[in-house]
């Protein structure tokens, strides 16, 4: 989602998209689920405490709001204001509410981390938010990337998990680069159907190396993009990413059947967030 120009084209991406695979899996929720022996944590956020978000791992990206980010999104993403992220009972809540703020029309978040990686197994343990015309997402950018940049999507992208509210339990997974790209119908992507999405905790998870990317959901394989070694063009990925979480309300993709103003707050739940990589 998210960055400028993402979806001039988005007729042709969503076409794409759905045409790109469509998995089901068990409706199965393991928790805690071990990462190959080959992993050692290196950093994570369980969510304990209560207030704010951890401000040495956590920061609030805003610079998009006066422009809708690029997708004519309707929310305006809030900073260190409790009603749209919070820790409490062990999870970190991110909530879309329906109010005016800032000549917008809904409030959200999106946080990144205040700090990269180079390659790595990412999970991220969420209950997904319901309702027509949200759109939550688990994703990476390169370090330093910023959206007034203009040169997206050549610096490449990775959605470790998006879904729309007006398609339940569809999870999508990408990788963008220059050559693989919305604007194109090239996108590397795949979906899967967890029919339970919004009721209960799953873990989605990215693992990414020098030679593919690879996405789960609680440890069931249903995409994976190989380097073809063909350049940056098609693998802009051999530097440090870091990572975001947003709800997203309306923009060319979570509106596309409207709004449904009656279903909000809606609220994505993260019990945790762990980073790995290889000993």
């Amino acid at each position: 989602m998210k960055s400028l120009k993402y979806f001039v084209l988005i007729a042709l991406g969503l076409a794409c998209i759905m045409s790109c695979g469509n998995r089901t899996n068990k409706n199965t929720s393991t928790s805690n689920q071990a990462p190959p022996a080959e992993y050692q944590l290196v950093w994570s956020d369980e969510f304990d405490g209560s207030g704010l978000p951890d401000s040495t791992k956590w920061g609030y990206d805003t610079e998009g709001n006066d422009h809708g980010w690029g997708n004519n999104e309707a929310q305006f993403y809030t900073t260190k204001r409790q009603q749209n992220s919070k820790v409490e009972n062990g999870m970190l809540h991110i909530t879309a509410l329906k109010e005016s703020f800032h000549d917008k029309e809904y409030t959200s978040a999106r946080l990144f981390t205040k700090t990269d990686w180079k390659y790595g197994r990412f999970e991220t343990r969420a209950k997904l938010p319901a309702g027509r015309g949200t759109w939550a997402a688990i994703w990476m950018m390169p370090g330093g990337w910023s959206f007034n940049d203009g040169n997206w999507p050549d610096v490449g992208e990775f959605d470790i998990m998006e879904h729309v509210g007006h398609d339940p339990g569809v999870i999508h997974a990408s990788a963008h680069s220059r050559d693989y790209q919305w604007q194109k119908g090239t996108q590397q992507t795949d979906t899967m159907h967890v029919a339970d999405a919004i009721e209960t905790f799953h873990t989605y998870t990215w693992e990414w190396s020098p030679n593919t990317v690879k996405a789960y959901v609680d440890d069931e394989l249903y995409f994976e993009y190989k380097n073809e070694g063909l350049g940056e063009s098609k693998w802009p990925y051999e530097k440090p990413f870091y990572l975001i979480l947003n709800v997203a309300v309306g923009g060319a993709w979570g509106s596309m059947k409207g709004i449904d103003d009656t279903a909000f707050p809606q609220t994505m739940e993260v019990d945790y967030v762990r980073v790995y990589q290889k000993k």
